[in-house]
């Protein structure tokens, strides 16, 4: 619990002589399969992380919002319940000012707050930092607060932030993930339903490796809303002929290559990677079920090609990650995770050959690309908590 300590001292430093002060806790996830399927109503197979978003809140008597953060010193921000307007110059801060607006409009009776964050998630990596910060602000505050703490629901109003107040139209998986993640689990979500199963990760003698570009994306200025609106076109053509999808992701193979000739050829790359990513994801969770890593990192692999070559969302930097990981000795499955245009690769490599994987990527990923990559031995946890003195509530 040393970092639980070190969180509180640094919380009294910058907010003396408060003591009533609660600690939560958000994950960061990774998705190790099911890509840019959760926005048209799909199937996602995300694991939350053991890393995240730690928060030290204490409410105040007045409007006012302080929040500090061990990441960002430099950066002081300030407002009260009557200013929660976007700034760009508040950078992350609008993430948790986005959550304390959407809570007043959902006719919360809240009040100022000191937070202090500290993540030990790599920012705009694509672990979902954004995800995390903001889970953990929702579910700490609706405590704080004594509002219902309903996981969905605080996903929801998360969901609404990003989309509404930040301006990026994502999906509902990053939020979901972080607040249902259970250690040693994956968790399969149907988009469109709003429902999930945990289903038991056992890697054995194997490890995730996550490795990051250090090409760092920022997702409101990449394509991901060109990619959704592609999409959408794409829904429009298939309804007349079938009427009855109210999705991409209620378009069956079958329904696919009957109306492909209809869709012009980038919108019908964008469809087909849609529609087989489903599958790919229905398939892993089988696959994973019956303990098959092996075909299971084979369909990693498959999700990645469809990925650079259908929905374009790869790239120069996470391609050559792929092309030096998939051909390393022990390495049995990899691929893009996140939204794409930089951020990190996953990769399932045995134990022994983690050293020399490491070797052997760094080495001819810095030729290519000039730049040195990070690598994280990825442990899967629990979603969002509550952290007191006597353990985790």
């Amino acid at each position: 619990m040393e970092l639980i300590k070190n969180l509180l001292d640094e919380f009294k430093h910058y907010f003396p002589g408060n003591d009533d002060i609660r600690v939560f806790f958000a994950p960061g996830r990774v998705n190790l399969i099911g890509e840019h399927t959760d926005y048209n109503g799909g199937y996602v197979l995300p694991a939350a992380l053991s890393k995240g978003t730690y928060m030290a809140v204490s409410l105040r008597s007045d409007r006012e919002f302080y929040l500090r953060s061990a990441n960002f010193p430099d950066l002081k921000i300030n407002f009260s319940l009557d200013e929660l307007v976007y700034k760009k110059e508040d950078d992350w801060g609008n993430n948790p000012k986005g959550v304390i607006s959407e809570l007043k409009k959902a006719g919360a009776s809240i009040k100022g707050a000191d937070i202090y964050y500290y993540g030990n998630i790599p920012n705009g990596a694509g672990l979902s930092s954004s995800a995390s910060i903001g889970m953990v602000t929702a579910f700490g505050l609706s405590h704080m607060y004594k509002l219902p703490a309903d996981i969905k629901k605080i996903a929801l109003i998360c969901q609404n932030m990003e989309n509404d107040f930040i301006g990026v139209n994502t999906g509902i998986m990053d939020q979901y993930s972080v607040g249902f993640g259970k250690k040693e689990h994956a968790i399969f979500i149907d988009c469109g339903s709003m429902t999930h199963e945990l289903v038991p990760l056992h890697l054995g003698d194997y490890k995730f490796v996550i490795t990051n570009t250090n090409k760092r994306r920022g997702l409101a200025d990449s394509k991901y809303n060109e990619r959704r609106e592609e999409c959408e076109k794409g829904l429009l053509e298939i309804q007349k002929s079938y009427p009855v999808c109210q999705t991409l992701s209620d378009v069956s193979l079958e329904m696919f290559e009957k109306v492909k000739e209809n869709l012009n050829p980038t919108i019908r790359k964008r469809v087909r990677h849609v529609v087989t990513e489903n599958r790919r994801v229905i398939d892993a969770v089988s696959e994973l079920k019956s303990g098959n890593l092996k075909t299971f990192g084979k369909l990693m692999v498959a999700s990645h090609e469809s990925l650079r070559d259908d929905y374009e969302v790869t790239g120069e930097h996470l391609d050559a990650l792929f092309d030096a990981q998939k051909t390393c000795a022990g390495c049995i499955g990899t691929r893009m995770t996140g939204a794409g245009f930089g951020g990190c690769t996953i990769s399932i490599v045995h134990k022994d050959n983690v050293p020399s994987f490491k070797k052997s990527v760094k080495n001819n990923y810095e030729s290519q690309t000039g730049l040195e990559p990070n690598f994280y031995i990825c442990e899967v946890g629990d979603g969002v908590k509550e952290i007191t003195k006597e353990g985790i509530v």
